[in-house]
Formats: C-alpha cells, sequence, structure tokens
C-alpha cells in the first residue's frame, strides 16, 4: 500500500511544469460527453465517471485487485483484469457502460493473475495476458468461455498492445527481458526481441511502423522498428516509465513516471521532448487520450483522474476515484 500523502485542493495547475516546444496557447478541445472507467487496487472497485459532469455516477465492485481497463470497440462494453494482489487472481469483470453495472465475472481458470487485455475487432474476443502461464487467452465476453490460448514463450507477459488491421499484437515479458509478437488472428507466436531488462510499458504507434517499450529497470523507453526490430532511439531519464499513449494522429507520446510524479511529452518524429506537466505526490498511472488534445491520467497516490489539456500541457480539471485509481478507458457513450 502507499503512504496516501495530505491531500491539496483545487486543480493541480498552480503547480504544473511547462515546457512547451514553441509559443502559443491554444483552447483546450475537452470531450463534451462520455464515460470513464477506472479500476481502483486498494478497494477492488471500479469508478464510472461522467465527463461532462465530472462527477462519479457508480463505484461497483470488481474482482481482488482490479489492474487494466479495456473498453470494447463500440464503447458499450468495459472490461477489468482482477490480477490480484497479495495471491494471484483470475477473474475479468465485464461492465456494461451505459447502465453503469457489472454484468459478468468471468473466470479464466487455471490462467491466473490477468493483466493487459485488448477487445479485438467485433468485440467477439478478449486477449488478455495470463502472466502466470506465459501466454495470451482469448475470451469470449459473450458467454465467459476460453476460446484459444497463444504462447509467448517468456516470463511474466504483463502488457499486451495490438495493431487492428493487421493482427499483430506485442507483449512485454518483465522477468524475460523481451517482448513477443504474435497474430492474434490466425493465434500464432512470432519473433522474440531482448529489450532493456524489466520491459512494462508497451505501446504501437498508430502507423503500426514502431513498437515504444519502456524500461523499469534502465528508467528508459526504446523506440524499435516495427518490421524489423532495429532501434531508432531511446528516451532517457525516467524513474519508472509506466505507460506509454499516442495521440491518434501520432504526432505525440505520453509518457506518466510513476517514481518521478510527472509526464512527459514527445515529438514522435524527432523524438524530443516538447513537454511536462509535474504532478507531486500524484503517482501518475493509467492513461487514455481520447483526441489529440485531451488525455485522461489516473493519480493513484491522491485518488483521482486529472484532465490534461495537450495542447498547453496544463491539468484541466480532476475526478474523484476511489482507492489507488490505475486503469483508464473512455467511451462515447453516455450513461443513463
Amino acid at each position: 500500500m502507499h503512504n496516501r500523502p495530505f491531500r491539496q485542493l483545487g486543480l493541480l495547475s498552480a503547480i504544473v511544469a511547462i515546457n512547451v516546444a514553441c509559443s502559443g496557447t491554444t483552447e483546450a478541445q475537452e470531450p463534451t460527453s462520455g464515460t470513464l472507467v477506472v479500476t481502483n487496487k486498494g478497494d477492488h472497485t471500479a469508478t464510472i465517471l461522467d465527463v461532462a459532469s465530472g462527477r462519479a455516477v457508480a463505484t461497483v465492485p470488481v474482482g481482488n485487485g482490479p489492474h487494466e481497463v479495456a473498453m470494447s470497440n463500440d464503447g458499450r462494453f468495459a472490461v477489468a483484469t482482477n490480477y490480484g494482489d497479495q495471491s494471484p487472481n483470475n477473474t475479468l469483470t465485464l461492465i456494461d457502460v451505459a447502465r453503469a453495472t457489472p454484468i459478468r465475472t468471468i473466470d479464466l481458470g487455471r490462467f491466473s493473475r490477468p493483466h493487459g487485455a485488448i477487445f479485438l475487432p467485433g468485440d467477439s474476443l478478449i486477449a488478455v495476458t495470463s502472466e502466470s502461464t506465459r501466454s495470451v487467452v482469448l475470451v469470449r465476453p459473450s458467454d465467459g468461455t476460453v476460446a484459444a490460448t497463444i504462447s509467448t514463450n517468456q516470463e511474466s507477459s504483463h502488457m499486451v498492445t495490438f495493431m487492428a488491421n493487421d493482427g499483430r499484437a506485442y507483449t512485454s515479458n518483465i522477468r524475460s527481458g523481451t517482448i513477443t509478437e504474435l497474430n492474434l488472428l490466425n493465434r500464432t507466436t512470432g519473433r522474440i526481441t531482448s529489450v532493456p531488462e524489466q520491459p512494462e510499458a508497451i505501446q504501437i504507434n498508430p502507423a503500426g511502423s514502431e513498437v515504444w517499450v519502456g524500461s523499469n529497470a534502465r528508467g528508459t523507453v526504446s523506440v524499435f522498428n516495427a518490421i524489423d526490430g532495429s532501434v531508432r532511439g531511446t528516451l532517457t531519464g525516467f524513474s519508472f516509465p509506466y505507460r506509454i499513449a499516442f495521440t491518434p494522429n501520432g504526432r505525440l507520446a505520453a509518457i506518466p513516471d510513476l517514481n518521478n510524479n510527472d509526464i512527459r511529452f514527445f515529438d514522435t518524429r524527432s523524438l524530443e521532448q516538447v513537454g511536462r506537466i509535474a504532478l507531486p505526490g500524484g503517482g501518475p498511472e493509467g492513461i487514455v487520450i481520447v483526441n489529440n488534445n485531451t488525455a485522461y491520467l489516473s493519480l493513484t497516490t491522491r485518488d483521482v483522474v486529472a484532465v490534461l489539456d495537450l495542447e498547453n500541457f496544463t491539468v484541466l480539471r480532476e475526478l474523484p476515484t476511489g482507492d489507488r485509481p490505475d486503469g483508464i478507458g473512455y467511451s462515447e457513450i453516455t450513461t443513463q
């Protein structure tokens, strides 16, 4: 458990550190509607937030130690991966977004420690890593059955990222120090690439040409060519690069640094840092970028989601969550 500091009131904008590559500001374009689903590791719940009002419309029970959230492509459903805390868990919780209600607990049987998850095209299958069994499990959300498993052949396969147009996926394998390429459509295991130690954060860029991988041990993020595995560049100076997210246009990468209590922004072409937001005492973890202008970032030691303006690199407002928020997903659907 984190020791929880005294909670400061109001927005964080007064303590934002900004390093902007170009001068001038533009008006933020935060979505005016939609729903956020946030997992809370401390109290084993998910908070469902109305974006327009900023209020929590529901706090629903999920499984033990929920970590990540995956949102269906049509925005109707969210799934929480119940990783467990001191002991492993093996369930997923399927949530109806419009009704703000859990509708199914999916028991994965022997496939424990589920963590990273994604809905495949058509939303008839969820792909989820099973860290303890070195595999990615394909699950039918409609009835909770396991359709197939694909081996990563590596230890502690933690996160998964997916390119929908060709079925490629990559897992970060923390203990093995590798990433595994999979094809989730034809269910095959491909190339295994060595990366800097303790890889966790991983994301394919929107073009599908690069895989960005964070190293917890070295405090770096490596940018790999998705075709030949070569390294284009390495970003340095992190303590714990927890996650990686891209704007839809692919021009900006956002990387929360959990232990440094900040989030840094990079131009994806030059790999130069173009912005930074300091989040003292925040513990930034899960992130979802909704458009090219707005991101939602969970602050695990402050029990809030920060709404970030990606044009000016400022915090617009904060939204309440449960205890120790982590994974986060956004849907255009508004909770009824």
